[in-house]
Order: C-alpha cells, then sequence, then structure tokens
C-alpha cells in the first residue's frame, strides 16, 4: 500500500491569493525539487530564502490523508496540497479518494512537474521559481510570483485568469511591499498578494 511523506495535514484559512480567506484543510507534503536561497543556483533563482519546512514526519496512505481531512473539518468542502512539492507525490490513487470523499482540489504549485489531466484538480496555482522556459505547467487558474526590490515585471507564460505578485517576508519585506505595489499600479492586470496568514496569526 502505497505511503505519502507528509509534513503535516492543518485546517485554517487560506491566506494568498484570490481564494484568500477561504476555509481550507492543507496537506502539506515533504520534499521539494526546488532549494530556493539569496544565492542563484541550479536550484533556485536567487533573490529570496525558502521559509516553508518540508521535511518528512509521517508516512501516511490515501486513506489515512482523507480521514484526517475530515476529522479537522467536516463542512470544509477544499483541500489544497502544497509542499514542498506536491505534484512529485500526488497521483491517481490519491486523487479518486479525494474525489470520493467530495472534495474540491486545489494544488499550489512550482511549475516544474507536469500535473497529468486525469488527476483532480479544481483550482490551480503555479508559483514559478525558475526561467519560464522551464515551466511544465503552461495553464492555471491563478500565477503568484515573489516579489522583491527592484524586480522587473515578470512575463509569464502559464496562461492564468489571476496575476498576483507577493512581496518577499523576510529580508526588508516593507521594502518588497512597497516595490509590488509599485508594479501593481503600473500595470493594472496584476493584484496584490500578501501572506494574510501570517497577519493573521493563524498556519
Amino acid at each position: 500500500m502505497k505511503r505519502y511523506a507528509i509534513v503535516e495535514v492543518f485546517y485554517s484559512l487560506q491566506g494568498e491569493g484570490h481564494r484568500t480567506g477561504e476555509p481550507s484543510v492543507f496537506v502539506r507534503f515533504a520534499g521539494c525539487n526546488m532549494a530556493c536561497s539569496m544565492l542563484p543556483g541550479p536550484k533556485s533563482p536567487g533573490g529570496f530564502d525558502c521559509d516553508t519546512d518540508f521535511a518528512p514526519r509521517r508516512q501516511m496512505t490515501a486513506q489515512e490523508i482523507v480521514e484526517e481531512c475530515a476529522s479537522l473539518s467536516r463542512s470544509c468542502g477544499w483541500v489544497v496540497l502544497t509542499g514542498g512539492e506536491p505534484l512529485l507525490q500526488y497521483d491517481a490513487e490519491l486523487s479518486t479518494a479525494l474525489f470520493q470523499a467530495g472534495y474540491k482540489v486545489a494544488i499550489e504549485t512550482n511549475g516544474t512537474v507536469p500535473l497529468s489531466k486525469a488527476l483532480a484538480c479544481d483550482w490551480l496555482t503555479v508559483s514559478p521559481k525558475v526561467a519560464e522556459a522551464d515551466l511544465m505547467v503552461t495553464h492555471a487558474d491563478e500565477v503568484k510570483y515573489v516579489c522583491w526590490p527592484g524586480m522587473a515585471l515578470p512575463k509569464p507564460t502559464v496562461h492564468a485568469a489571476h496575476l498576483f505578485l507577493q512581496p518577499a517576508w523576510r529580508d526588508d519585506p516593507k521594502a518588497a511591499t512597497a516595490h509590488a505595489i509599485e508594479l501593481c499600479l503600473e500595470h493594472p492586470a496584476w493584484r496584490l498578494s500578501s501572506q494574510q496568514h501570517k497577519a493573521w496569526g493563524v498556519r
């Protein structure tokens, strides 16, 4: 029986992007194929440090994941698959289990791993960390870029209805926020996204 490497499963409000404020159960997968840091490298675009803990803590079956989601909230209809990089592990077995349990599935990915059309996905967020030419996902509901001071406006190759700039939280968040606001004001197709869950004091 397959087991998935999981960091945590928790119930909270979506704190970023178009779905900000929506109650969701989050399934954080362990592991990532990127290693973002201030210095650019083969697994990092440079400019910001990854602040996500994605070291594995639990090995769970698809049914155990579904049961834990249900135990956290019987009425919440959304499960957010995040990471790390969830598409390294998300597969037909887990997709079927979530679908049969009646959940809508939102996925947060860096876009470097293809998403099979056979897998359940009701909302797709791509947050690119590599050159646009290296992205394997070309269509999404929203695309979200980490923004740091002085960054040029991105030129997305991912086709998405919603475009977001999200200030880098570390180092100089005020300067990053000011720059993101300036870019959004100059380019009204873009929206500002911030990590509202941190301001709210929730996970």
